[in-house]
């Protein structure tokens, strides 16, 4: 297959192109850099350098690569900001970025691309759930405007289907860790500028490259009064987009959109997380509190139970252990370089 990777210089885009390449596929990567960065792309894939509201561009794109005899078989949709405490500052950011760039998108494919599209989703549009684990058809009420940005997306793709009879599947993702492992070792790892995220930052701390690590809220109504998430290593949660590409071409997919969580069925906090990395690294890892912040749900845990049946999905990193392992790895190999 040939496949567009939207944001594909990123971390998880990039190991989506990494796999495609290494099953035998192309990937052709479309990223502005804004976040990506172009050794993140894997050599064996084309790069283009792009903005995503460009919609001409992204027309030309496809125009070209028909006429040249390799139409895309498909797009898999990353590029977004994904910084939900800045999006309760710069709302209209996010609207912009994430749901109005991604209509450009849409506009290009149905004048001129594909008709399969793998959209990078989220748990953000839950929002505080009422029960957990979370089953996909939950109440969809996101409590900060980055869920909402993906959840405008989620509501065209459907009137997308229903009226042009665009073939998509939403990838509802939990918290991404981890690094990929292969036969050259780790090559690609989880790095946001500026980062948000919490493993990453965790072990920032155990290199020295901060003095400690931040808890926003520590009491939430959980165990240990700090929030819980589902964490799933990005080499599972690429397998998964795979999978979600072959599914539509099935005849399911032509009747209704495809929507799957994403996650590990088990949720760890805040501490429990912070303990997992002074284990995997043999570092002290000081810790803070700070007030919480605004919109964080205190648990978002997923039910993969229909990834599971419908896909054949099956998370191979279940230990939070071997998650954050992978992540020390990569990040001495970055930072200690």
């Amino acid at each position: 297959m040939k496949i567009l990777i939207t944001g594909g210089a990123g971390y998880i885009g990039g190991t989506v192109a990494g796999l495609l390449g290494a099953r035998g596929h192309q990937a052709v990567v479309f990223d502005n850099l804004s976040h990506g960065r172009r050794d993140m792309v894997p050599a064996d894939a084309e790069f283009v350098e792009g903005e995503l509201a460009d919609r001409p561009a992204l027309e030309n794109l496809f125009k070209t690569a028909k006429s040249n005899g390799r139409p895309f078989d498909g797009v898999l949709h990353f590029a977004a900001l994904i910084e939900a405490g800045e999006s309760m500052v710069r709302p209209e950011t996010f609207f912009r970025n994430n749901t109005a760039s991604t209509l450009s998108l849409l506009e290009a494919m149905l004048a001129a691309g594909p008709r399969r599209l793998v959209f990078s989703s989220t748990a953000a549009v839950y929002g505080e759930p009422e029960v957990t684990p979370i089953e996909e058809d939950a109440r969809l009420q996101p409590t900060n405007a980055y869920g909402e940005s993906k959840l405008l997306v989620e509501h065209m793709l459907g009137w997308m289907h229903r009226i042009h009879g665009l073939r998509s599947a939403s990838l509802r993702y939990f918290n991404v860790a981890g690094a990929p492992e292969g036969p050259d070792g780790v090559t690609r790892g989880e790095a946001h500028e500026p980062e948000s995220h919490l493993i990453p930052l965790v072990l920032d701390v155990a290199l020295g490259r901060r003095a400690s690590i931040k808890i926003f809220g520590d009491d939430y109504p959980t165990q240990d009064g700090t929030c819980i998430r589902d964490y799933i290593h990005v080499s599972d949660l690429a397998d998964a987009h795979l999978l979600a590409l072959a599914a539509l071409e099935t005849e399911d997919s032509a009747q209704h959109r495809l929507i799957f969580n994403l996650g590990n069925g088990q949720g760890f906090s805040v501490r429990e997380v912070i303990e997992s990395a002074r284990r995997v690294t043999g570092h002290a890892i000081p810790a803070e509190v700070h007030p919480r912040r605004a919109g964080d749900p205190a648990v978002l845990v997923a039910s993969s139970a229909k990834a599971i049946r419908q896909l054949g999905w099956k998370p191979n990193y279940t230990q939070l252990d071997d998650i954050v392992r992978t992540a020390w790895i990569w990040h001495q190999k970055r930072y200690r370089n």
